[in-house]
């Protein structure tokens, strides 16, 4: 028996998943699903954005709660990213300033949190993905602004499925409202004044403990011989069961492996399985965003700011891949196909093996993912390859914008980027720090 069939699943009918393919079609449901909400709503997402996307979809909950009283509304995200200001902008409190005055607005029963992973955001943050509206689950590794919800021109693509499965909904909220509601650790950031980390860090370091030793209750759950579903957490090193599942899938490869990533850069562990199941001769699909598809690429026209550098960090070590595993590459064992749509980004995760197996997640499939950030991820077991064929056309939708690469001289080199990148990234070279920031992205 594999890892996570130690793990009892829920069955799952076919037609009770969905899968969206785009982040319109991601916008238009969850508004809908809020508009229709009859008992709960929890959002459990990085941030919710103070822009218009962000705006719309606050209002939506605060009008559906004004409607039904009873509705409980409860909506979590990352407690740092929430009180500060965009990245390069001026200090503010952040996205926190919007819900508090929404509250005050609306006067209705939505509550927002703030999970305050690490005493820094540098060093981990709520990266939990998942909204339950009743018996729904909408999972995707999108927040909530107006990229990720394409309110403009403009989109950041991500995965999305809807899950109508009342058990698992439940484990979802029960595990928010067990580890997290219930926690002092975990304040309302939604009432002035607002909470600073030094008024939670007791409680926080609390949190933190109980985390590492927290799951998803799959105690109504069974072994179930069909398409069935499981939720798994991940955070911390030791006890990781995301981590455990992740790098399970990986190494019970019979035939192939489909990699979603936004970010080349796997934690060593998975790329030592990687390599192995190559010299296997098993065939594996990598498809990862190009660096212009980086939500912090800056186009060398506008002034360079040192989290530019990061895009052209994480090509530097797909290019050196790529170089290792040239005679994979050219029997079409390893098959690499790089995302670019415009001035568009690409955010998508996840992992399919066999055409059977398939992990849902927030996950990066990289080092910060793997130690720092708390995530969660769906495990879809599907014997019969029932859903394969909604999974096909999804990537299908991924490939038309994709181009496949025949080796490492399709992708730029140091040598080619734009002269403050190549300072930039040879200094940390020399002085070898870029070792520790890979441990960081």
């Amino acid at each position: 028996m594999v890892f996570w069939q130690e793990t009892p699943g829920f069955e799952l009918e076919a037609e009770n998943i969905q899968v969206l393919t785009d982040a319109k079609q991601y916008h238009a449901e969850l508004l809908r699903l809020i508009k229709s909400a009859q008992t709960r709503i929890y959002i459990t997402a990085l941030y919710l954005q103070d822009d218009d996307a962000g705006r719309e979809v606050l209002s939506a909950l605060h009008e559906a709660s004004c409607a039904n009283p009873n509705l409980e509304v409860n909506v979590l995200v990352d407690f740092h990213r929430a009180q500060r200001g965009l990245i390069g902008e001026k200090q503010s409190d952040g996205n926190a300033s919007l819900y508090c005055q929404a509250l005050s607005d609306y006067k209705s029963n939505v509550r927002i949190y703030g999970v305050p992973v690490k005493a820094k955001e540098l060093f981990g943050v709520l990266h939990l993905k998942g909204f339950v509206v009743d018996n729904m689950l909408l999972y995707s590794g999108a927040s909530l602004n107006d990229v990720y919800l394409q309110k403009g021109e403009k989109y950041r693509l991500d995965r999305y499925f809807v899950i109508n499965q009342h058990q698992l909904a439940d484990s979802f909220c029960d595990f928010t409202n067990k580890y997290l509601i219930s926690s002092e650790g975990v304040p309302r950031i939604d009432l002035r004044p607002l909470p600073k980390f030094n008024d939670i860090k007791l409680a926080q370091k609390k949190l933190m403990r109980e985390l590492k030793k927290a799951k998803y209750d799959l105690s109504s759950a069974g072994k179930r011989e069909g398409l069935n579903v499981r939720a798994f957490l991940g955070f911390g090193r030791r006890t990781n069961k995301l981590n455990r599942l992740i790098k399970s899938l990986f190494d019970t490869t019979d035939e192939t492996l489909i990699l979603y990533t936004p970010y080349f850069n796997f934690p060593a562990p998975l790329l030592r399985s990687l390599r192995r199941l190559l010299k296997q001769g098993k065939e594996v699909t990598i498809i990862v965003g190009d660096k212009t598809a980086n939500d912090f690429y800056i186009c060398p026209e506008q002034p360079f700011s040192r989290i530019g550098a990061l895009p052209y960090l994480y090509e530097t070590i797909l290019q050196k891949f790529l170089k290792s595993q040239k005679r994979h590459i050219s029997s079409g064992r390893l098959k690499v196909y790089l995302w670019k749509d415009g001035a568009n980004s690409f955010h998508l995760k996840g992992i399919s093996k066999d055409n059977h197996t398939h992990l849902l997640s927030g996950h990066n499939l990289n080092p910060r993912a793997w130690g720092l950030d708390i995530e969660n991820g769906i495990l879809i077991e599907d014997p019969q390859q029932d859903i394969l064929p909604r999974l096909e056309a999804e990537k299908q939708t991924i490939l038309a914008n994709c181009r496949l690469l025949s080796g490492p001289d399709d992708i730029e080199s140091l040598g080619d980027y734009p002269l403050p990148v190549k300072k930039l990234l040879g200094q940390a070279k020399r002085v070898k720090v870029d070792f520790i920031i890979k441990k960081f992205i």
